[in-house]
């Protein structure tokens, strides 16, 4: 006990003055060099007037903008056209389409001038097929080098004649067509109702088709008794057994061209003929029928006769029809 004791009197405690010490920044001891104070008076400077805002630091190019924001607001999709329901033509609307056998006497008078409407319409395919005749052309040709020989060369390049004479003969070129092609308009003319009365006083039947009101095309058909029964029978109807049917005139309105209108009044045509003359009764197109008609050289008809060839293969398929029926 004694001896602890007098350790502990004899232990003294050393105080530390701490008030002397604090932390030295780096600037401090910078600065306790004294050949470096005026270096950090120069770093404080440069720092002060470095010291950038984050926007200006930031690089619009090369650093992404992480920052959230707002997206876009895309325009509404615009419905698809196919998806719209389109109002359709009401079918009350568009005109029927009907065909029939014309008995009225009006009726028949607007069948036979679509008939020669026909008619006349053959001048117009004369006329082109003259223009473009390569004989012709050759002819036309010829006089124009002539002009050209005499209103150029050897009047000493005359371009003012050779444009007046020059005119002078196409004129004349088309002006003769125009004149050598009038017969058509003559034969059209002549179609008037007697055209449509036989011999024997009978009228023809008259197919008509109508679009609504509007007769778009015709077909006039002359049912010829037999032969045999002629004068014999005093009953129509009784000598037409054996008979046949000869389609004098067909024809639709040009715009009606081509679209089956003209078939279905050829497959009339021989119902009509096989109903009265009996089953097996022949019908065929007239040798003089309304288009028969020619006004120039038979060199000049070529394309009329093309008609004609297609008009007979017409009705020679709704023959076949009629005989695919029968069986």
């Amino acid at each position: 006990m004694d001896g602890s004791h007098h350790m502990a009197s004899t232990t003294t405690v050393t105080e530390l003055d701490l008030s002397a010490c604090h932390p030295n920044t780096i600037a401090d001891r910078i600065n306790a060099v004294p050949g470096l104070k005026t270096s950090t008076a120069f770093f404080t400077f440069l720092r002060a007037n470095l010291n950038l805002p984050h926007s200006a630091m930031s690089s619009n190019v090369s650093t992404p903008n992480l920052l959230p924001h707002t997206s876009q607001t895309l325009p509404p999709i615009s419905p698809s056209p196919l998806a719209t329901n389109t109002p359709l033509t009401a079918l009350d609307d568009i005109p029927p389409l009907s065909l029939d056998i014309l008995t009225t006497h009006d009726d028949k008078v607007s069948a036979l001038n679509l008939v020669a409407d026909s008619v006349a319409q053959q001048r117009q395919r004369a006329s082109l097929s003259l223009i473009f005749n390569p004989l012709l052309l050759s002819a036309l040709c010829v006089l124009l080098a002539c002009v050209y020989q005499f209103a150029w060369v050897r009047r000493d390049r005359d371009l003012g004649m050779v444009l007046t004479l020059g005119s002078g003969v196409i004129m004349s070129y088309l002006l003769g067509i125009r004149y050598v092609t009038s017969g058509y308009i003559q034969a059209a003319e002549g179609l008037k109702w007697d055209w449509l009365v036989a011999d024997d006083g009978e009228e023809d039947v008259v197919i008509g088709t109508r679009f609504g009101t509007e007769l778009i095309g015709a077909l006039v058909l002359r049912l010829e008794p037999n032969p045999s029964l002629v004068g014999k029978k005093k009953n129509r109807t009784l000598s037409l057994k054996g008979g046949k049917g000869v389609i004098r005139a067909w024809t639709t309105k040009l715009r009606y061209r081509g679209k089956g209108v003209g078939g279905d009044m050829l497959r009339e045509a021989v119902r009509v003929t096989r109903e009265k003359c009996g089953r097996d009764a022949q019908v065929g197109f007239a040798k003089e029928h309304a288009n028969s008609a020619t006004v120039l050289p038979e060199m000049f008809n070529k394309v009329f006769r093309r008609d004609e060839r297609r008009a007979a293969q017409a009705l020679e398929t709704v023959l076949g029809e009629w005989e695919k029926r029968k069986r």
